[in-house]
C-alpha cells in the first residue's frame, strides 16, 4: 500500500515538555499547530496527556477528545484498533509522558504497525533530553550508546559501569543511562567510586527547564566537588572514557 496515495490519515508523533514551560519553549509553532488539532491521541498516560495538550493550547473540548492508552503488551489486533482512526482518514498523535515518543519512551510497537499498514507517520521536532544532554556534554557524539535504565543491585550496578566505562574506551564511545529519580545519588556515587579519574562524567539534570544544570568533568574532578542536587529530579548520565 502507497501510504501518499491511500486516503489514509498520519500517525503523528507528537513531543512532550521534559518539565513545566511554556509551549514555545520547547515546540515549534508548525509543530504545535500540527498538534493541536488532532482528535484521536493513543498516549502513554491519560491524565499526563490532558495536562500537556492544556499546555500547547489544544484546540478541542477534552472531554470530547479521543485519548486512549497504549496497551502494555499490545498485539497487531489491538495496535490496529488504535490505528482504525488514521485508516479511515483522520490523524492519530501519539504522545509519552515527556520527551519524544518511541525514544526511550513507548510507542515503537504502534510506529512498526503504521507502517506495516501503511499508514504515514510525521515525527514532529521537539526535546529529546538524550539528544539535548548529547549536545551539551562535550563527549563523543560521533559515537554514542543509550543503554537506558542500569541494574539497580550494587554489586550488578557496579560490574556494569565497569563494563561501560571499559567498552567505552575501546569504542571511543559516550554512553548515555538513566536512572529512577529517587536513586540518582547512588548512581551518581557509584560512578565516583567505581569509576577511573581520567573518565568524564556528564550530569544533565532537568534539561529545557528553569532548573536545568549540565556538566561534565572529569571522575577526579567530580571528586573535589560539590555534588549536584539530584533527589528525585530527573537526570542523564553521559560518560566517555
Amino acid at each position: 500500500m502507497n501510504a501518499a496515495n491511500s486516503g489514509n490519515g498520519a500517525l503523528v508523533l507528537i513531543p512532550g515538555s521534559l518539565g513545566e514551560a511554556p509551549w514555545p519553549d520547547f515546540l515549534p509553532a508548525a509543530a504545535q499547530s500540527r498538534a493541536v488539532n488532532i482528535r484521536h491521541f493513543v498516549v502513554e498516560n491519560a491524565r499526563s496527556a490532558r495536562a500537556h495538550l492544556k499546555r500547547i493550547e489544544f484546540s478541542g473540548a477534552l472531554r470530547d477528545t479521543d485519548i486512549r492508552e497504549l496497551p502494555a503488551e499490545g498485539g497487531d489486533q489491538a495496535l490496529d484498533a488504535l490505528l482504525a482512526p488514521a485508516l479511515n482518514g483522520e490523524d492519530v498523535g501519539l504522545m509519552s509522558d515527556a520527551g519524544c515518543p518511541a525514544v526511550a519512551d513507548p510507542g515503537a510497537q504502534l510506529v512498526a504497525r503504521a507502517h506495516a499498514l501503511g499508514v504515514r507517520v510525521i515525527p514532529l521536532v521537539g526535546p529529546s533530553s538524550i539528544l539535548l544532554g548529547l549536545m551539551g556534554s562535550g563527549l563523543n557524539g560521533q559515537n554514542f550508546a543509550f543503554h537506558g535504565y542500569l541494574p539497580s543491585a550494587k554489586d550488578a550496578r557496579d560490574r556494569c559501569l565497569r563494563a561501560l566505562e571499559d567498552e567505552s574506551r575501546r569504542l571511543d564511545r559516550t554512553q548515555i543511562f538513566i536512572e529512577t529519580p529517587y536513586r540518582n545519588e547512588h548512581l551518581f556515587a557509584a560512578l565516583l567510586r567505581v569509576c577511573r579519574p581520567s573518565t568524564r562524567l556528564c550530569v544533565a539534570r532537568e534539561l529545557a527547564t528553569a532548573d536545568e544544570y549540565l556538566r561534565t568533568l572529569a571522575i577526579a574532578g567530580w571528586r573535589k566537588t560539590t555534588p549536584p542536587a539530584l533527589a528525585k529530579r530527573p537526570a542523564l548520565f553521559l560518560l566517555l572514557a
